[in-house]
């Protein structure tokens, strides 16, 4: 009985792209991990009382962090964060300077979404002047926000983004601020809050995972198939050539 001989051009196929397979199945299912624990301490904090601002500085890990504020809104100096889509419908959210005036400190708060549909007319909002008592929670980006071009900086305002860096912004407004951005709870000042806590689920990553470890299994199958295809031609293209020999 001959060998196994499926060919150098599928074994060099094989080594080439079953690592990465599995690499990319595994990476889902460690992503789909970490949305779990995000999603759940998401649920855990969100069911916290509200902290003070003095108390979410000294955190290491503010992110789904509930929060009280005090304090107005900063009117001039607005951010639209552009390309929110809801319900089919272009807008964006409107995050604006909050000056909490027990604690001092500038932060950035996300008002909510707002449609934008003709982009020939400057988007409408308003801005309370008077002062107001807000909760807020902490949002912690994931990840970078990919960006096919850097937004301009200056110009005149609100400055419309593609993504948010509150660093940025206190550095060019000369203010102390929180370096994440709030995203505000239901009140007098809100717009339309229904972010997504991730926007892609862990039940998306586990079923990426099981097509990258399918694809691999059946780059795996092809092979073992091929390597028993050669085989059987061998074998009887050598049964062939012993008959005609022996006649």
């Amino acid at each position: 009985m001959r060998p196994f001989r499926p060919g150098w051009i599928p074994t060099l196929v094989v080594l080439a792209l079953l690592p990465g397979l599995v690499a990319l199945g595994c990476w889902q299912l460690g992503r789909a991990d970490e949305k779990r624990a995000l999603l759940a301490t998401y649920a855990q904090r969100s069911a916290d009382a509200p902290l003070a601002i003095s108390s979410l500085q000294q955190s290491s890990d503010p992110a789904f962090r509930q929060v009280h504020l005090y304090g107005r809104f900063d009117a001039e100096h607005s951010l639209l964060l552009d390309n929110r889509i809801r319900d089919g419908q272009a807008g964006v959210e409107l995050l604006q300077p909050f000056h909490d005036q027990p604690s001092g400190l500038w932060l950035l708060v996300n008002r909510g979404w707002l449609a934008w549909p003709d982009r020939r007319v400057p988007v409408h909002f308003d801005t309370p002047s008077q002062a107001l008592a807000l909760d807020a929670s902490v949002y912690v980006a994931p990840g970078s926000t990919f960006q096919l071009h850097p937004d301009p900086a200056g110009g005149q305002w609100p400055h419309l983004l593609t993504a948010i860096h509150p660093e940025q912004l206190w550095q060019q407004l000369d203010r102390e601020g929180f370096a994440y951005e709030l995203r505000l709870q239901p009140g007098p000042a809100s717009y339309r809050l229904d972010w997504p806590v991730v926007a892609m689920g862990p039940e998306k990553h586990l079923g990426y995972a099981v097509q990258w470890f399918a694809l691999a299994g059946a780059l795996v199958l092809l092979y073992l198939y091929f390597g028993w295809h050669n085989k059987k031609k061998e074998n009887h293209h050598g049964r062939r050539h012993h008959s005609t020999g022996r006649a």
